[in-house]
């Protein structure tokens, strides 16, 4: 009985939307507060009867209600709880509830901020909010209800279970944070169709979503690195990012994202780029929708995505139907979203953050392009063209390289115009330093763009430390501080700015990481008990093969002792090759997984990964890499939050008044 009720509740909500748009239309139109109120009130029941909805989706997934179609296909009695819970956002229509919870909630709080401000902007933030709520509980309604009743003539015992690869703690954390930032943009993007219907296409709009902005981006960068962490450790092919059109659908959104976060730093200081912005969060907005088509309409093959559904027209109409309808709104309102104000110099910060906004957006492009191409060219020949990692690093790598190089040019450059003098004061010490760098590192035997994206990483740390010191100088001189004090000061009183820089550095040694990937090792091989085998300078011993039963799958474990060339024993390592559904009397239900397992330092992993074993001969099969700087990656994200997190920490303007 209790699944009816979540039926129920989608179902009203549907309706109440429908008729809240209806209520704020007629407010716009004539004015009377009561509408307004009355349409704002629905606008709260809608969100709270999705919370509801999904409350008791996760009831049901915990309490293993095989009744449900959605239950009987993604958990299972053996299915650990937390497995169960994350079971939520693991199918096609449980991920699309989830969607329309976190859209909910967000609602719910841009109505209670905003409660008594932007009154004018406000009934068309609401309407778009409830638009596009709207869109996805006819989803969940009418073409995929997560409620729905399982189709058997018999009672179903047990249910198919999670998918191996989903039963990961950084699977249960990684999927909402996405989301997060996938739905977050949604505010961001309403207050921004507001203003243009409005007129209010100054900064007003900019100021009331500027925070709502950097927290999304900062969900979204935080889903990207766990995808990324998840993939190196899960998914047995040692690297955290191959270019999967999944993951190319959370990166694009994140980049003009980013350059949407650089831009409006520009409209709030100079009131300048006011269409630029107007364009980028819009694009941004649509291609979270874009993403989403992309993962749940099945043209694309990915171990990230769902399964062929009918959602894609869907999805497909709804991007185009955005994008005219912005379109249609950004030209209507060209001659309000004029600058009034000009560059005024190539030196000068606003166009180090305009070709930096450039180069964001070019690369967005290019991966666009590269995602969508296969199924361009299956439509039009008839066969689909693969486009793999390859083409995206030879596209993708100039690109970022150049990227990273204005990371260090702006924290050098002046507003409005550099002097000849600034730019040699500026400029000269990193420049020396990159290029003696540069030389040190050839000297050392490496070639190529690892050269350049190690000389570029000088380039933009000196670059960050001189503002640093700058800042820091500055302090001391005026009010004699502690270089301690003055440091902590600085950052206290102008928080984006610093945090901004603190973000760059992150970016810097994630970078550092990435080039590590130049220099991986891989071998494959095959080892009875007692034997051994080497990679590079490590040596490893297999030394004990042995089998268990646990509770939801069969596992054969390996102990590789791995030490290094001198003899030294460094670490022992257990990967396991695991059977999902052992017992399962169908052998096709059975699913084989690799659990790896890994030996992380600074500088390297030895990664271990048991292929398969030979049971009649006793041999097990493995695949063993090692990857330098991989640990630079994960520090550079720390880094990345722990700035964007000074960015957001509210200013204690009474404490700042020095």
């Amino acid at each position: 009985m209790i699944p009816v009720f979540g039926s129920v509740s989608i179902s009203l909500a549907a309706g109440f939307s429908i008729l809240s748009i209806i209520l704020l239309s007629l407010y716009i139109y004539n004015g009377d507060y009561r509408l307004f109120l009355s349409g704002r009130r629905m606008a709260i029941v809608v969100s709270f009867l999705v919370i509801i909805a999904t409350i008791i989706l996760v009831n049901e997934l915990i309490s293993s209600n095989f009744d449900i179609d959605y239950v009987a296909h993604h958990t299972s009695l053996e299915t650990p709880g937390i497995y169960k819970f994350s079971a939520l956002w693991a199918g096609q229509s449980g991920s699309l509830l989830f969607w329309l919870f976190i859209l909910s909630i967000f609602s719910l709080i841009a109505i209670y901020q905003n409660r008594n401000r932007y009154h004018k902007m406000m009934p068309w933030v609401i309407i778009v909010i409830l638009f596009i709520q709207l869109f996805f509980l006819i989803l969940t309604n009418f073409i995929t209800n997560p409620f729905e009743p399982t189709n058997a003539d018999f009672e179903v015992a047990n249910g198919l279970g999670l998918n191996p690869l989903l039963q990961n703690l950084t699977m249960a954390i990684h999927p909402p944070i996405l989301y997060l930032g996938f739905v977050g943009f949604t505010i961001p993007f309403a207050f921004a169709f507001a203003a243009l219907v409005t007129n209010e296409s100054g900064s007003l709009w900019i100021r009331s979503i500027r925070r709502w902005s950097l927290v999304t981006w900062l969900a979204l960068s935080c889903g990207i690195i766990l995808g990324g962490w998840w993939a190196y450790q899960e998914l047995g092919w040692g690297g955290y990012w191959a270019w999967d059109p999944v993951e190319n659908a959370s990166f694009m959104p994140w980049l003009t994202g980013t350059a949407f976060l650089h831009s409006i730093i520009i409209q709030e200081k100079k009131n300048m780029l006011r269409l630029w912005n107007m364009i980028l969060i819009m694009l941004t907005f649509i291609l979270t929708i874009f993403g989403t088509f992309l993962t749940r309409s099945g043209v694309m093959s990915s171990v990230h995505s769902f399964t062929q559904s009918p959602l894609g027209p869907f999805f497909l109409s709804f991007v185009v139907l955005l994008l005219c309808i912005c379109a249609f709104l950004i030209i209507q309102n060209l001659s309000n979203l004029k600058s009034v104000k000009r560059i005024e110099s190539l030196t000068s910060r606003e166009s180090g953050f305009l070709f930096n906004n450039v180069v964001f957006v070019t690369l967005c492009f290019a991966v666009f392009w590269g995602t969508i191409f296969p199924v361009i060219s299956e439509a039009v020949q008839g066969t689909k063209i693969t486009v793999g990692a390859p083409f995206f690093n030879q596209v993708t790598i100039p690109i970022g390289l150049f990227l990273l190089f204005l990371t260090g040019v702006g924290p050098l450059l002046a507003w409005r115009k550099t002097s000849k003098q600034n730019l040699k004061n500026n400029f000269s010490l990193p420049i020396i330093l990159s290029v003696l760098s540069s030389v040190i590192f050839i000297l050392f035997g490496l070639r190529g763009y690892v050269v350049i994206s190690l000389m570029l990483s000088v380039f933009v740390i000196v670059s960050i430390f001189m503002e640093f010191k700058r800042g820091v100088a500055s302090r001391v001189r005026q009010f004699h501080e502690n270089v301690l004090s003055a440091f902590l000061t600085i950052i206290k009183k102008n928080r984006s700015r610093y945090g901004g820089y603190f973000v760059h550095i992150g970016i810097v040694v994630m970078f550092i990481g990435f080039t590590g990937q130049a220099f991986n090792l891989k071998k494959e091989f095959g080892l009875s008990v007692g034997e051994q085998n080497h990679l590079g300078d490590v040596n490893l011993k297999l030394v004990k093969l042995w089998s268990e039963e646990r509770p939801n799958h069969f596992s054969w474990i390996a102990e590789l002792l791995v030490s290094s060339s001198d003899g030294n024993i460094i670490t022992a390592l257990r990967p396991e090759k695991r059977i999902y559904f052992h017992l399962d009397p169908n052998p096709d239900r059975r699913q084989p997984h690799s659990e790896l397992d890994i030996y992380s330092t600074f500088n390297r992993d030895i990664y271990s990964v048991f292929s398969s074993v030979d049971t009649e001969n006793n041999i097990a099969f493995f695949q063993i890499m090692i990857n330098p700087l991989v640990r630079l990656v994960w520090y550079g994200a720390y880094i990345l939050v722990f700035g964007t997190i000074i960015a957001l920490w509210p200013s204690d303007r009474k404490k700042l008044l020095v």
